[in-house]
């Protein structure tokens, strides 16, 4: 039953009051109510002196509770600026990005905070243009997918991102070791994990050789060394020229590749990225003769539109929303260290794992407690 907002100010007065201290986020959660609602009653009851907020804390006013909270952990979530800007930076609000997007607006707004977009079109020079855009329009702090086509940068395409004057997250992308980006905090999924689990998945239905037709662009390299690695790991045949890297929209190519493999070297199973790519192909190999799943076992990656596919694709599945979710989460962050709210902490690279949704495509049923 949800509390009239008196029942609820005399709830958390009395909450307060028996532990001295509560962080925003216990307290909210106790309460079932949103972050957003709790601050809204903490902010009254401090203005008329009540309680005390201090450091995403709710605190009893006294001596003895400055000294508990003082002692408690920090709440990272929630020890952040309200009301931060924060601008966000994609080559596309399509594929993986609309979720990414998404993750990054819900957790910017539960904080009362503001998320505002730029999109560079995957032009690398319109990464720079676009923050600059985004800071001179008030954001502090700028989550960046940059346009670089392999991942990572090249030839100092890193270089306005170390002096734009505002904290940095790299989403879904990467410095290597030495790179001045290197620095920078990052959250991106671990797309050779994604890979591995494919292969894993091929291996236990029996499959022994196997091959992997990927999109060209900034995925292409961890997805294919994580292939490869499996593969080899688990003593599976990889077929001549796999993982075959084609340019975008060149399904012919990829159709002839993949015929050819089943038809003349006997592969039994191919990884498909993206699952886009795989809807496209299917029907294609099907009209040349090679039937999905019965002659070739295929895993689509990314998992956007998989399920609705004619064949509904298994499908490896990054944590879209929770890379968003994260990396939003350390931008605030690092908004609040910069304010001096917060000590400041080590940098962080977080890659996130994908899972596999099984579905009708490499020919295993998926489990009924588990299907997607």
């Amino acid at each position: 039953m949800r509390l009239h907002v008196d029942q609820r100010h005399e709830r958390v007065l009395e909450l307060v009051r028996e532990r001295g201290s509560l962080r925003v986020a216990e307290l909210a959660t106790e309460l079932g109510v949103s972050a957003v609602t709790l601050r809204r009653d903490v902010e009254t009851l401090a203005t008329r002196g009540m309680l005390r907020r201090m450091h995403g804390a709710v605190v009893w006013p006294g001596d003895h509770a400055d000294a508990t909270v003082r002692q408690a952990p920090t709440d990272r979530s929630y020890d952040t600026p309200e009301g931060a800007v924060i601008g966000m930076i994609v080559p596309t609000t399509v594929s993986i990005f609309t979720d990414i997007v998404n993750g990054a607006r819900e957790t910017v707004g539960a904080r009362g905070g503001r998320l505002v977009l730029g999109v560079s079109g995957y032009v690398d020079t319109e990464d720079s243009v676009q923050a600059e855009h985004l800071i001179a329009g008030g954001a502090q702090g700028l989550l960046v997918a940059p346009s670089w086509f392999g991942g990572v940068p090249t030839d100092g395409q890193e270089e306005w991102l170390t002096r734009c004057g505002v904290p940095v997250v790299l989403v879904e992308r990467s410095a290597p070791p030495g790179n001045p980006a290197a620095g920078l905090d990052r959250v991106r999924t671990d797309r050779a994990h994604g890979a591995a689990v494919a292969v894993g998945h091929f291996a236990a239905l029996g499959h022994r050789r196997v091959t992997a037709v990927l999109q060209e662009g900034p995925h292409a390299t961890p997805i294919g060394d994580g292939f490869q690695a499996a593969a080899r790991a688990r003593g599976l045949e990889i077929h001549q020229g796999a993982p075959n890297v084609r340019e975008y929209g060149d399904y012919e190519a990829s159709v002839d590749y993949l015929t050819d493999a089943v038809r003349a070297h006997g592969v039994t199973a191919a990884l498909v990225h993206s699952d886009e790519d795989a809807i496209v192909l299917v029907p294609r190999l099907q009209a040349r003769g090679v039937r999905v799943p019965e002659d070739l076992a295929l895993i689509a990656y990314d998992d956007q539109v998989a399920p609705l596919a004619d064949v509904p694709l298994t499908a490896v599945a990054p944590p879209k929303r929770s890379v968003g979710e994260l990396a939003t989460g350390i931008l605030l962050r690092r908004i609040a260290e910069r304010a001096g709210r917060l000590t400041p902490g080590p940098r962080q690279h977080l890659d996130l794992l994908p899972e596999l949704h099984i579905r009708s495509s490499c020919g295993a049923q998926p489990p009924a407690a588990t299907a997607h």
